[in-house]
């Protein structure tokens, strides 16, 4: 184990970047489309049902998972930075008590939200903008979500701390061998036995059941450092701190996008089922760009904070730049890829003349950010890798929630349905303007600390 955490350390500080990025973010990159892919199989093979209003039953349920995704990156995010630098100090007593803190934690966590879904599920369901055409679609698909959420946490942190010492392959067989479970289930669920929506959930759950045995299998066999026994578990103030701390930038985020988006789905509702289908659509193909994008930035977090924690200035420097060219022309081509494709995309999903017709605003506004989205998103990474909570919960909370939601209530007042679909365009570039200001100052200012 010693070996293989020396050779990681190796490569984090010295390695070409080339090899350094195919090792770190080929595999982040895949553990974030695996999040689209989930949402994208269950839209596409309900999609093959042709009903609109399942469709937006799962778009309508999509908070609810993005809240359930944002308690597990405010664990797993901030125990794979909390790691990273730990590792950078070798303190490797610490890092299995942040494994244990995290993984724990993450179950129960999961067992909480089961509970409070479960007991308020028909009001959830109003709130989440369910109308009478809806409402019994997204009743069902969420129950089974939130008895599945213990699982689905646990299948969020454990990945995340199991790269932050490099293991990023292990972190992406877990998510595929998810994957590829919930993808062969789906058309048997929802189409063979005619399940819909409650096919989807539950093939969605089985999914991650079968990642968790994998992480499971690889911490207690191969990854011992993480198979913290349950005696660690606790709330010392020097673990929990570092973890919560850390991990809340993005858990913020990821938390206030999704009352974001409710608040965006009740709004879009008014223009009935269609249009909310053909936002969905539209918007799960602009997340193969972000996330792609998103997979780069944050697959070179532990080399930015292995480098920031040993000072290694020049190093740190390089793979910043690398990073954001590399994230910049990767954006770039997606954008005009999907452009170029956009209707044979949008018809894959749901075959619907009406829905074609949104769509096609919709996805022009979803990717259109593609070029510019990686100047964010490291500026975002780069705040949270070297231990700048403060600063990187502002800048996250700016695009989910301090800009995007006054842009959107203005907008739709403005401009109607186009409105809504056009905010979150607006708010990405207002707040890549704003990110990379903040994040330039920041970088500026610790070099100058640096030459006293």
């Amino acid at each position: 184990m010693q070996k293989n955490l020396s050779e990681n350390a190796e490569a984090l500080s010295g390695a070409p970047f080339r090899k350094l990025a195919l090792k770190l973010c080929i595999p982040a990159i895949m553990i974030m489309l695996v999040t689209v892919i989930y949402h994208m199989a269950d839209i596409f093979f309900i999609g093959r049902t042709g009903d609109p209003n399942q469709v937006a039953a799962v778009t309508l349920v999509s908070p609810m998972f993005s809240i359930l995704s944002g308690l597990g990156v405010l664990l797993g995010t901030g125990g794979c930075t909390a790691i990273s630098l730990a590792l950078g100090q070798s303190d490797y007593d610490k890092i299995q008590r942040i494994s244990a803190f995290c993984l724990y934690g993450s179950v129960g966590l999961g067992v909480i939200f089961t509970a409070i879904v479960l007991t308020v599920l028909e009001p959830i369901c109003g709130l989440l903008g369910a109308d009478a055409a809806t409402a019994g679609f997204t009743s069902q698909y969420l129950r089974i979500i939130a008895l599945g959420a213990p699982v689905i946490m646990y299948t969020n942190v454990a990945p995340s701390l199991i790269r932050a010492d490099g293991s990023t392959v292990n972190s992406m067989i877990g998510n595929m061998i998810g994957t590829v479970g919930n993808i062969v289930l789906d058309p048997i669920l929802i189409l063979v036995c005619g399940w819909g929506v409650t096919g989807a959930a539950a093939a969605t759950v089985i999914g991650n059941i079968l990642a968790a045995a994998y992480y499971i299998r690889f911490i207690h066999t191969k990854g011992k450092i993480y198979a913290a026994p349950l005696r660690l578990f606790g709330f010392r103030r020097e673990i929990a701190g570092p973890v919560l701390t850390l991990g809340l930038p993005m858990a913020v985020s990821t938390i206030l996008q999704s009352v974001s988006a409710a608040i965006s789905n009740n709004l879009m509702m008014q223009y009935g089922a269609v249009a909310v289908s053909a936002q969905s659509v539209a918007g799960r193909i602009g997340m193969l760009i972000t996330m792609t994008v998103m997979g780069i930035c944050i697959g070179m977090q532990p080399a930015i904070s292995y480098n920031y924690s040993s000072h290694n200035r020049a190093r740190l420097t390089e793979i910043l730049w690398k990073t954001t060219a590399t994230a910049v022309l990767t954006g770039a081509i997606l954008s005009a890829l999907s452009l170029i494709f956009r209707d044979p995309l949008l018809t894959a999903f749901l075959d619907d003349s009406e829905v074609l017709r949104i769509g096609r605003v919709c996805l022009l506004a979803s990717v259109i950010i593609g070029p510019v989205y990686g100047f964010y998103q490291i500026s975002t990474t780069y705040l949270q890798a070297t231990g700048k909570a403060k600063s990187a919960i502002i800048v996250s909370l700016l695009e989910k929630g301090i800009v995007y939601l006054p842009i959107l209530l203005i907008a739709h007042r403005l401009f109607g349905m186009y409105g809504l679909i056009f905010a979150g365009t607006v708010t990405t570039v207002l707040s890549m303007i704003v990110s990379l200001s903040f994040c330039y100052q920041t970088y500026r200012e610790e070099l100058k600390h640096e030459s006293e």
